[in-house]
């Protein structure tokens, strides 16, 4: 768990890395144009120190911490939110990708044991090896082998009953990503508008500040771009891991079934 942990905080702050450097690249690139316009144009000498006075605090106004920070405490709180939900989308997506795997639902070693065990007409045997292999085939398994004694009809049911509650188990972590793929462009979509009611405040004070409209613009426009960003992955690999377990279940109960075949002739002894 603390690895698991570790690998998401590392892959969330390098994915966040990557994109604050792509946008200040953006911003410098951005910023180098009006200067070059600015050298061709060869403004007399006497008004260049007061051209350069005025340029100096708007220059990186523009910038995503900035935004961030003028975006106010319900921006600043949406932001956190966004981050979480990175995170935990990629907490998630590791998580399934670690436990929605065949040879973890259903090992290997686990079908052969059971195989063996089940062709020498040892029960026990079977039982002790699906304890020896934990997982949701063993305690499918381990449900329909403490009915031995009840009959084949029994078995099934309980088999059908431990079957029903594994699927379920392993749909929830599948789920948790589905919710972070439907809540990160929510709150993207209320930072949005946040943003243009900043704005059209500002528009609506009289002659507006240039500046702090396009701060207000731009807190729309990230918080949009940042909850696409998060869900997009997360909804791709919820149906990606979700067909892989549905036919990872499929197979299991088909096995089940197999492994179970020969109880069909144990006889109920009456005490």
């Amino acid at each position: 768990m603390k690895r698991t942990v570790l690998l998401t905080s590392v892959v969330t702050f390098m994915a966040f890395n990557t994109l604050l450097t792509s946008v200040h690249a953006q911003e410098d690139q951005k910023d180098a144009m009006p200067d070059e316009a600015a050298a061709e144009a060869s403004v007399p000498a006497e008004t260049t120190p007061s051209s350069s006075k005025a340029e100096a605090p708007n220059k990186g106004s523009g910038g995503f911490i900035s935004v961030i920070v003028g975006s106010g405490a319900l921006g600043i709180l949406l932001w956190l939110a966004l981050f979480g939900a990175a995170g935990a989308g990629v907490y998630f997506g590791v998580d399934c990708a670690i436990t929605v795997r065949e040879k973890r639902i259903m090992p290997q070693q686990l079908i052969t044991a059971v195989t063996e065990a089940m062709s020498e007409g040892d029960v026990l045997k079977a039982l002790q090896s699906c304890e020896n292999e934990p997982g949701p085939l063993a305690n499918i398994l381990t449900a329909g082998f403490g009915h031995v004694e009840e009959g084949f009809d029994v078995i099934q049911d309980a088999i059908g009953t431990s079957a029903d509650l594994e699927t379920e188990q392993i749909m929830q972590k599948l789920t948790w990503l589905s919710v972070v793929g439907n809540i990160a462009p929510m709150l993207g979509l209320l930072g949005t508008v946040q943003g243009m009611i900043m704005a059209f405040g500002n528009l609506a004070g009289g002659a507006p500040d240039v500046g702090l409209l396009a701060q207000n613009i731009s807190q729309a426009l990230f918080t949009t771009a940042g909850g696409l960003t998060i869900a997009v992955p997360c909804v791709a690999f919820y149906y990606t891991f979700r067909n892989m377990a549905n036919k990872i279940i499929l197979k299991m109960e088909a096995m089940t079934m197999e492994l179970i075949k020969d109880l069909r002739n144990v006889e109920v002894v009456e005490e």
